[in-house]
């Protein structure tokens, strides 16, 4: 059976979203994150990096988000686009992006220190503004085609990445993810999607969800 080690409300939460979506059996395994579970030999051995999540499936052991949910669309064979076509490269596109450029601006905001321990605020306030103009980024691409998915008409693997960051910047203190006016209403479609219920059920996670 598939395992996913995970801890609530990390990126984890982006490949935990889509089993749920895929209906495919799996087992979770919580992260002591807070007890340095994840700096231990046992989890490095599965992530020499340290970070969350990491799937195993059977002898296949996979860490980094993007990929996780490109295998797991795969071997479904559901929610992305087909392989070769012209809405797979926007896929890979968006995923990469939100991988790449927004994750790593927000985990600046969140962990200012580890980049300068002597400005951490100016660090964070930059951050902050930076991760401001890519979800503009984001607000722009759903005006843009006008339809209630990142990619268009259909819900992808993409959508739960997005979503996952988008819900980090709940508790900023000034703009939010949730107050731009195509994200805003993007979150709540993607919140209302049973799947995602069952994802804060088992992960014992609040209001606000995003």
């Amino acid at each position: 059976m598939i395992q996913l080690h995970f801890s609530p409300s990390s990126a984890a939460m982006a490949p935990h979203f889509l089993l749920r979506e895929l209906d495919l059996p799996h087992e979770l395994v919580r992260v002591d994150v807070a007890g340095g579970e994840h700096r231990r030999e046992p989890y490095l051995k599965l992530n020499p990096n340290g970070q969350i999540p990491v799937l195993v499936d059977g002898d296949l052991v996979l860490h980094q988000t993007a990929a996780i949910l490109l295998h797991l669309s795969d071997q479904a064979g559901r929610l992305l686009p087909a392989v070769g076509s012209r809405e797979r490269a926007l896929a890979y596109q968006w995923l990469i992006w939100l991988t790449n450029t927004l994750q790593p601006a927000l985990i600046n905001y969140f962990y200012p220190e580890r980049w300068d321990a002597e400005r951490p605020a100016q660090i964070k306030a930059q951050a902050e503004a930076k991760v401001l103009e890519m979800l503009q980024q984001l607000d722009d691409q759903l005006a843009r085609h006008g339809q209630p998915w990142l990619l268009g008409s259909e819900f992808t693997a993409v959508d739960c990445l997005a979503f996952t960051l988008c819900r980090w910047t709940r508790n900023f203190a000034g703009k939010k993810a949730r107050d731009f006016p195509h994200i805003g209403p993007y979150l709540q479609r993607v919140v209302a999607r049973p799947a995602l219920q069952k994802v804060f059920e088992v992960e014992g996670l609040v209001a606000p969800f995003c």
